[in-house]
């Protein structure tokens, strides 16, 4: 017999009718003979306020009770669905992280998994029975309850898949697939039949929030066969797979755009060697990201304007840290600009073709648009552009790449 992981997330799950209708669904791949491993998040909602209990006690609280607590939602969720479908006559039983159990690190609120131990999960499949398992946790070198970070529970359900060697590992969410960009801002965006890996990467890493990013980055590692369908319409949904599994790629495959970004510049730095590490050291000590980096060097060569780009929740602590900094660094000013927004066209296809990056200059251009700063990898170019132009540039690089709808 197959064996097919279905994930389901909070708004999947987010009240009991709902919960009644994922039980429906567990039940029609049980029927077509498949062994079924169901992962499920918290109900929606409830992971935030237990959140909000423990800032409300401690800002700063210990991360293992942070944890211990967190980790209910997911509880109460496993054993609801295992009643739902007892209820329907299918056998099940709800599993939690230390049960398995699925092992991680003990970083506790961003733990990252290590292993999955599947002996006693795999009798209990093979007798029949249904495996409701509570995503986003673990258990920890110390014997104590971890979680995963915010959207721990697709990583779950891929490392499940992983180490039971499951057919497929479909994620039930509340959109129906995989599109070319957002369609709440471009009504001609389309539904991808497939995608690779490396694409749902770049997208997922770059804005796009269908599928977590280091579930993704699991699920290429160890090839497991990732489908993103609807709780809520039975459509076809969006194969993630392999790049040879699909047949005709196009040169772009999807736009993506983040709203999570903050630019800063410092005004003429010393353009001396070891510069850039006295700058981008403090910053990594501090855990601030750094993400697009452009260097203007003065007509004198003295001095140079450095730009780059940090999490817009870090822009604080990162302005803090420069200006600790400012007796070592020299700066003249340093300048903010938490209103730009990161726009990134994504394609196995720019490989092989040249003119990717000239097509969204050229359209940007056309439209007015100022290019802040640029970045580029294998298969993607990103710009970084003021905010209050983000609908009209998706839409008008989702035309200039063929990819509307219709």
């Amino acid at each position: 017999m197959a064996c097919v992981v279905q994930k389901f997330g909070g708004t999947s799950v987010g009240s009991i009718d709902r919960i009644r209708n994922v039980a429906r669904r567990v039940k029609a791949e049980v029927d077509a003979g498949n062994q079924v491993v169901v992962v499920v998040s918290a109900m929606s909602g409830v992971t935030n306020q237990l959140v909000e209990y423990c800032a409300q006690i401690a800002p700063l609280c210990d991360q293992k009770e942070y944890d211990s607590v967190v980790a209910t939602g997911e509880q109460v969720t496993s054993g609801l669905l295992a009643i739902a479908l007892q209820e329907l006559g299918i056998p099940a039983r709800s599993w939690l992280g230390w049960q398995l159990p699925l092992r991680s690190d003990d970083a506790h609120g961003k733990a990252r998994i290590l292993s999955v131990e599947t002996a006693e999960l795999r009798a209990r499949l093979d007798a029949g029975e249904v495996a409701v398992v509570a995503g986003f946790q673990g258990l920890g070198p110390d014997g104590r309850v971890t979680t995963l970070g915010r959207g721990g529970s697709d990583t779950s359900a891929v490392a499940m898949a992983a180490a039971l060697d499951a057919l497929r590992c479909d994620i039930y969410t509340d959109v129906d697939g995989v599109y070319t960009t957002d369609p709440r801002i471009v009504a001609k965006a389309r539904k991808l039949d497939k995608i690779t890996y490396e694409e749902m990467f770049e997208l997922a890493s770059l804005g796009a929030k269908v599928l977590q990013t280091r579930s993704v980055e699991m699920a290429m590692k160890y090839r497991v066969r990732l489908q993103v369908l609807s709780s809520f319409e039975d459509v076809p949904g969006t194969l993630v797979c392999d790049e040879d599994e699909i047949v005709e790629r196009q040169l772009v495959s999807g736009i993506a755009y983040s709203r999570d970004e903050a630019r800063i510049t410092l005004v003429k730095v010393a353009d001396r060697p070891g510069v850039a590490a006295a700058i981008f050291g403090p910053l990594a000590d501090a855990n601030v990201n750094v993400d697009m980096i452009v260097q203007n060097v003065s007509e004198d060569g003295s001095t140079t304007d450095l730009t780059f780009t940090v999490g817009k929740a870090d822009l604080n602590r990162a302005i803090k840290v420069l200006e600790d900094q400012r007796g070592t660094l020299h700066f003249e000013r340093l300048v903010p600009d938490s209103n730009v927004v990161k726009v990134s066209v994504i394609g196995v296809g720019m490989r092989s073709h040249a003119g990717v990056a000239q097509t969204m200059f050229r359209t940007l251009a056309e439209r007015g648009i100022n290019i802040l700063v640029i970045s580029t990898s294998e298969i993607k170019v990103s710009v970084l552009i003021a905010e209050e132009y983000t609908e009209l540039a998706l839409r008008a690089l989702h035309s200039a790449y063929g990819l509307d709808a219709g």
